[in-house]
């Protein structure tokens, strides 16, 4: 359970679109706050979706071979072969728009994203939470064993390092605005070239990973 959390948390991690989103909140005005609503909105998000499954499972894994388990396992199952055909999906997307700019020779525009509040950016924060891989997370949580201490510790270092890119730009705010700002405006704009990159490359890793674990467990 521990290594999937891991795999599934720094692949959440390395998705680029929330921390893209969340460059654009904490450099608008009063970013900081509402950077802080963005960070507390998305931890809830993950929390609720832990207590969820704890409270369906009752702090105690299902037995192997149990219809609990086999419907997690297929669940997870789904969820890697959908994430391998997202990845597929966002290359084949990507060639075709490389291509077209090719032919035109024009360049994309740069996006824009005007957070109002707060509220605006914890809604946000729900809305850009890359939810498959979240869902892949919660598949693996039903082996979770409440009555052990080390099961929190791991599920809180899932949060953690799941939200590690979004804390370390919220701090770099409140430690050194001016900079962070300059730096992290940068550095969007250079994820911006290679965002389609990182997509298909996290979507494909972790979709063989979990396509192939599943496929082991259900037929070993």
């Amino acid at each position: 359970m521990v290594l999937d959390l891991v795999l599934i948390a720094l692949a959440i991690a390395l998705y680029p679109l929330p921390l893209m989103a969340f460059i654009l909140v904490v450099a608008s005005p009063r970013g900081v706050l509402k950077g802080l609503a963005f960070l507390l909105a998305w931890l809830a998000c993950l929390v609720a979706v832990i207590a969820i499954v704890l409270a369906l499972t009752g702090g105690e894994p299902p037995s192997p071979r149990s219809p609990p388990s086999v419907v997690a396992l297929a669940l997870k199952l789904a969820i890697g072969v959908w994430l391998v055909l997202y990845g597929l999906h966002r290359y084949r997307r990507r060639q075709a728009r490389a291509a077209a700019r090719e032919a035109s020779g024009r360049t994309s525009a740069p996006s824009r994203m005007d957070v109002g509040s707060p509220w605006a950016a914890a809604g946000l924060a729900v809305l850009i939470q890359p939810w498959g891989m979240v869902a892949a997370g919660a598949t693996t949580v039903v082996q979770a064993d409440a009555s052990h201490a080390t099961t929190y510790l791991a599920l809180f270092g899932f949060c953690l390092l799941a939200s590690s890119g979004l804390l370390a730009a919220e701090l770099y705010m409140v430690f050194a605005p001016e900079a962070a700002q300059a730096r992290l405006l940068r550095m969007r704009t250079w994820m911006t070239g290679h965002k389609d990159e990182a997509i298909v490359f996290v979507c494909l890793l972790l979709g063989l990973w979990l396509t192939g674990q599943s496929i082991y467990q259900l037929t070993g």
